[in-house]
C-alpha cells in the first residue's frame, strides 16, 4: 500500500489520536470477549436488540423475563442448571459489557469519522479505507449475533468456527486501523532487502493463523486438556490415529480436541523461529534496515513472552488471569507485526519524502 496523501488543511493530531483510541477500544473489545468465553457468559443474553438491548434489566420482572429466556437454551439445562437468579446476573453483565462497549465503538469509529468527513480535507483513498472498516465493524456486529445465534439450539457453547471467525474479524479491523495511521505518518523509507520485507509479511499472516487456532482451542475448551508440555498426549507427535481419526480427515483441523491443540502448539513454534529469523536477518542488516532491526527485535520479545504464557496458561489448565495476559500479548505480537510490516512495506519517493503531504504537515 501506498501513503495516504492528506491535504494539509486537514489537523493531523485529531485524526490519528481518533484512531488509535478506536484501536484501543477494539484490543479492549477482544479482552472483554475473552473473559465473557472463560466465564461461560457469552450465551446469558438469548436475544439480538440492537438499539433496545442497551438497556439491561432495571427491575425484577424483566431480570426474571431475561432468566426464563436463558433457561430455555441447552446451555442452562446441561450445564447450569439449579443456577439461582443471582449467579445469572454474574454472567448476564459480562455479556451485556461486551455488547454495550461494541455499541460504544460504533459510536466512538462513525461519530468523529462523520466529522471529518463535514470538515473536508480526506483524501478519496483515506476515505475509501475508513468506510470500509466502518463496514466491516458493522459486519463484526452480524457475525458475533450469528456466533451467538450457533449456541441457542442444539450446543451448549458457541460453533468454535464462527467464535473464531469473529476474533479474526475484530483483529483484522484493529490491524487495518494500526496500518492506516501509520500510512498518515510521513517517513523516510527504509531500504530493506527483498527477504525481509517478506519475512515480515509472512509474520503478519502467522500470526493471523495463529490467532484463528487459538480462537478453536478456546471454543473447543481445548486448554484444558492435554495439559503438559513439550509433549502432548504423551508424545511431543501425537499418533497419526488419534490425530486423524475423524472422516473427512480435514474436520480434525478444526474440530478434534488433539488435532487443534497440536496445530496451535506447532504454529507457535514456527511463530518462534519465524520471529527469530527475522530479528537475526534485520540487525545483520542494521546498518540499511535502521528502525526494523529495533521493530524485529521487539516483535521477537514479544513472540517470546506469548510463547511463555502460553506454556503456563496450559500447564495451569487456563485460568482466567493468565489466559487473559495470553490473550492481551497475542494482541501485542499482532501490533508489532503489523508495524513492522507496513515500516518495510514499498513506498513510492514522492510520497515517502512528503510531496503528498500528510495532515498537518507543511508542504
Amino acid at each position: 500500500m501506498s501513503a495516504i496523501p492528506v491535504p494539509r488543511s486537514q489537523p493531523d493530531r485529531p485524526l490519528r489520536w481518533w484512531l488509535l483510541s478506536v484501536a484501543a477500544l477494539i484490543a479492549l473489545m477482544v479482552l472483554v470477549g475473552g473473559a465473557t468465553r472463560l466465564t461461560e457468559s457469552g450465551l446469558s443474553i438469548v436475544e439480538w436488540k440492537p438499539v433496545t438491548g442497551t438497556l439491561p434489566p432495571l427491575t425484577e420482572a424483566q431480570w426474571s423475563e431475561a432468566f426464563e429466556a436463558y433457561k430455555r437454551i441447552p446451555q442452562y439445562r446441561e450445564l447450569n442448571a439449579g443456577m439461582n437468579l443471582s449467579e445469572f446476573k454474574e454472567i448476564f453483565w459480562w455479556e451485556w459489557s461486551h455488547r454495550l462497549l461494541g455499541r460504544f465503538i460504533g459510536a466512538a469509529y462513525l461519530l468523529p469519522f462523520l466529522f471529518f468527513l463535514w470538515r473536508g480535507g480526506l483524501s478519496g483513498e483515506l476515505k475509501r479505507r475508513l468506510w470500509l472498516l466502518f463496514g466491516l465493524g458493522g459486519l463484526q456486529g452480524a457475525v458475533g449475533w450469528w456466533m451467538v445465534a450457533s449456541g441457542l439450539a442444539d450446543r451448549v457453547e458457541v460453533s468454535q468456527y464462527r467464535l473464531a471467525t469473529h476474533l479474526v474479524l475484530a483483529l483484522l479491523i484493529f490491524a487495518g486501523i494500526v496500518w492506516t495511521v501509520r500510512r498518515l505518518t510521513r517517513r523516510p523509507a527504509i531500504v530493506a532487502s527483498a527477504r525481509l520485507k517478506v519475512t515480515s509479511a509472512v509474520l503478519v499472516l502467522v500470526t493471523f493463523v495463529q490467532l484463528y487456532l487459538g480462537a478453536l482451542v478456546a471454543g473447543l475448551r481445548a486448554g484444558r486438556v492435554y495439559n503438559t508440555w513439550p509433549d502432548i498426549d504423551g508424545a511431543f507427535i501425537p499418533s497419526a490415529e488419534r490425530l486423524w481419526f475423524e472422516t473427512p480427515w480435514w474436520k480434525n483441523m478444526f474440530d478434534n480436541v488433539l488435532t487443534v491443540q497440536f496445530e496451535h502448539r506447532m504454529t507457535a513454534y514456527a511463530l518462534f523461529a519465524l520471529a527469530a529469523y527475522h530479528a537475526f536477518d534485520a540487525v545483520r542488516a542494521r546498518a540499511r534496515a535502521g528502525d526494523a532491526a529495533s521493530g524485529a527485535l521487539w516483535l521477537f520479545a514479544a513472540v517470546t513472552v506469548q510463547a511463555v504464557l502460553g506454556i503456563l496458561t496450559l500447564l495451569n489448565e487456563v485460568p482466567i488471569l493468565l489466559a487473559l495476559a495470553h490473550q492481551a500479548v497475542a494482541i501485542v505480537v499482532l501490533t508489532l507485526a503489523v508495524v513492522q510490516a507496513e515500516r518495510l512495506a514499498s513506498r513510492k519517493p514522492a510520497e515517502a519524502f512528503g510531496r503528498a503531504v500528510p495532515v498537518g504537515q507543511p508542504g
